[in-house]
């Protein structure tokens, strides 16, 4: 990256990162069970929301105990379950034409960090019926109240439910692009363990793994709070501990604590950002249909790696938070005992340190979309331009 362009993004990062103090961030209200969701909905003055799930949720029968909530309370609701990996604009405008047909008032959104960035879209395309969704793209762009949105996850790693961002695909291009805005962040939480307890083992790693690449990059970025470095830090000591027993499902507390995990991370990211972690993911997921999760999982060592020593000092901090060292350690040895237990866990569960999927043709292409997802938003510990981002592509080609 040249100089001039480095400078800029510099500056833009640090606008906003003194504006954080005057931004209207909010967290959600949380709930610990299912139960409390007819007493939300009219509290709200509303009566019949849309559920936006996935078939194979559906199928599995998570959404019957809301359904059971619902009709218990004597409420009215609607259902989509066509939420799949990595929705795109055409899914959203499915959604909403049922929400519309229906006459719902408001969304439950119920699953991982698909179906919430899909009721995310359906509250967007509600509040503004004037604007396409694909020119959502970027930030602060919605600029209205959606209808009232409960987010109830079913796996622990996303965050989605405090985070102000829904990430969709355009149809034409398969380019991958984030909606950013306050209005995003649904007004409640309902963090129920029992919605966790039965997620496939790899599942839970790698959404877990995606809790921790939100708390990592939150932390290690240039926008960083008092509050957001706690809860970074909060987060890091709850996946160390847990995520290999919420994984087996050998722990409810476990379970839970990986739910709390992922609150956390995503309290922390949504104010400070992620990095080009992400970036390089979310062009790999559009791309090629790939798990976000994995692809998180897969790169979060490799991008640390690449960053260098700059970023010891707040890796050691981690380290600690995650109890693999002492404070009389090397500050260095401790950024490499971090990096190198998420390397460890990774190879327990089958997670390579290649992405098979990367086409040499495709390379220029990806790298322009996480060049563009990244440059000059993410407050990022070092600036890496299109060329160093085709590298790493190109390093992970794995042949």
């Amino acid at each position: 990256m040249n100089v001039f362009k480095k400078a800029y993004c510099r500056i833009y990062q640090n606008i906003f990162h003194m504006a954080l103090p005057f931004l209207p961030y909010r967290n959600p209200s949380i709930e610990r069970h299912l139960s409390a969701v007819p007493g939300i909905l009219k509290k709200e003055g509303v009566g019949k929301p849309l559920i936006v799930t996935d078939l194979n949720l559906s199928r599995l029968g998570y959404i019957t105990p809301v359904k059971n909530e619902l009709i218990m309370a004597g409420l009215d609701f609607a259902v989509f379950d066509g939420a799949f990996p990595n929705p795109t604009v055409g899914l959203a405008k499915s959604a909403h034409d049922v929400y519309m047909d229906k006459g719902c008032d408001s969304i439950i959104a119920l699953g991982g960090g698909s179906p919430m960035d899909l009721a995310k879209a359906v509250g967007i395309m509600e509040a503004r019926p004037d604007k396409p969704l694909s020119s959502m793209g970027g930030i602060l762009k919605v600029r209205k109240k959606l209808p009232l949105l409960i987010a109830v996850p079913t796996t622990a790693g996303t965050g989605s439910e405090t985070t102000l961002a829904a990430v969709l695909i355009d149809d034409e291009t398969r380019h991958k692009f984030a909606v950013n805005d306050f209005p995003l962040i649904p007004k409640y939480a309902i963090l129920d363990q029992a919605m966790v307890h039965s997620v496939p083992e790899l599942t839970a790693v790698t959404t877990g793994l995606d809790a921790l690449t939100h708390a990592v990059e939150a932390y290690i970025g240039g926008s960083t709070t008092r509050l957001t470095r706690e809860a970074s830090e909060r987060a890091v000591f709850l996946i160390f501990r847990n995520l290999e027993a919420a994984a087996a499902h050998s722990s409810a507390n476990a379970e839970g604590a990986m739910l709390a995990a992922a609150h956390y991370a995503g309290r922390a990211f949504t104010r400070s950002y992620v990095g080009y972690v992400h970036a390089l993911s979310h062009a790999l997921s559009g791309a090629y249909d790939l798990p976000h999760g994995w692809t998180n999982a897969v790169l979060l060592p490799i991008v640390l790696r690449r960053y260098g020593s700059v970023i010891n000092k707040k890796l050691a901090a981690l380290s600690l938070c995650a109890g693999l060292g002492s404070n009389g350690d090397d500050m260095d040895v401790l950024a490499e005992k971090f990096i190198s237990a998420i390397e460890r866990i990774n190879r327990k569960y089958g997670i390579p340190d290649h992405i098979d999927a990367i086409r040499d043709e495709d390379i220029k292409m990806l790298a322009g979309y996480a060049d563009k997802e990244a440059n000059p938003l993410y407050p990022v510990p070092v600036l890496w331009g299109r060329k160093e981002l085709e590298k790493i592509y190109k390093d992970i080609q794995g042949r």
